[in-house]
């Protein structure tokens, strides 16, 4: 029996258009395991763009301490060995007012530091990890041609023991990576 032309519009099938719930939930629990599988990839990444940056900076604070001996036939004053490149040091190497750099050489060119870019505060010059863990530096001031500075840490342990190496300049920072103690240097 043919159904009357009125009703035949709403009896067809129409298309469904969207989503249903269960589709939705199931797609959103996918993307909730990917990104639980990328974290731990994305986080390894971020510690090793930071130990690059640290390495940088490392490097470029030997470059000024060199510099600052090749223009002044000395290196700068420090508290002792090894030293933090605190605030002191930080003010003869970056500033133009400082006595002991009286022809106001800039020698290293720092910015306030920020997470996970380094740089200066009121402890000194930090590296990218924390705002308090101060690059340490070590200075031939004797002109022996070496300088002791710690080794790298064994997996799961604190820093090795002291180590002498040909260098005049050594700078290094440790940071702590989960359990593991990791060192940044600038002599490799």
């Amino acid at each position: 029996m043919p159904v009357p032309s009125g009703l035949s519009s709403n009896l067809r099938m129409r298309p469904r258009y969207g989503f249903t719930l269960i589709e939705l939930l199931v797609v959103i629990a996918i993307i909730g395991i990917l990104a639980g599988i990328l974290f731990p990839a994305a986080t390894s990444a971020m510690n090793s763009a930071k130990a690059t940056i640290a390495k940088n900076q490392a490097v470029q604070i030997a470059s000024a301490l060199t510099a600052y001996e090749t223009e002044y036939g000395h290196l700068p004053p420090s508290s002792g060995s090894p030293s933090q490149i605190d605030a002191a040091m930080v003010g003869i190497l970056c500033s133009s007012g400082d006595t002991n750099n009286p022809r106001g050489i800039i020698f290293l060119d720092a910015t306030t530091w920020k997470k996970g870019k380094g740089g200066t505060n009121s402890s000194g010059y930090c590296d990218p990890f924390s705002a308090t863990s101060v690059y340490m530096v070590a200075l031939d001031t004797g002109y022996s041609n070496s300088i002791s500075v710690p080794t790298q840490p064994t997996p799961g342990a604190a820093l090795g023991p002291d180590t002498n190496i040909t260098k005049r300049i050594g700078v290094w920072t440790v940071f702590t990576n989960g359990t593991q103690v990791k060192m940044v240097n600038s002599w490799d």
